[in-house]
């Protein structure tokens, strides 16, 4: 299973750097996108929007403004699921992802890691 954290940072003190570091140290394939360019351990945050064929996860770190411009991104890449991490909620994604057949969950990521519900 391969997860898209979408609005990754490399600030050590940010979810998204957390939630890159524990997905690696429990096992999972991970890809990044973020506004700089590092890298998180093995995971090289990318800037560029990349056409992954097999992401089963997305778990966003954007808020809902923030997001608008992946929404297309979001819907080509046909995740399996989409987390909205606390701050991240939007009706709106809701909305677009079921009508494209893709689920999402109001979750803290690192939460499902800690209770092994991810």
């Amino acid at each position: 299973m391969k997860t898209l954290v979408l609005g990754a940072s490399l600030k050590t003190e940010r979810y998204s750097f957390k939630a890159i570091s524990m997905l690696q140290e429990y096992g999972y394939s991970v890809v990044a996108h973020g506004l700089r360019v590092g890298n998180i351990g093995n995971v090289t945050i990318s800037k560029e929007l990349i056409a992954y064929e097999d992401i089963d996860t997305i778990t966003l770190y954007l808020n809902p403004k923030r997001q608008e411009e992946f929404y297309e991104y979001i819907i080509l890449l046909k995740p399996r699921r989409v987390i909205f991490n606390p701050g991240t909620e939007n009706p709106v994604l809701y909305k677009l992802l079921r009508d494209n057949g893709i689920d999402y969950d109001e979750a803290c990521t690192l939460v499902l890691l800690r209770t092994n519900q991810y």
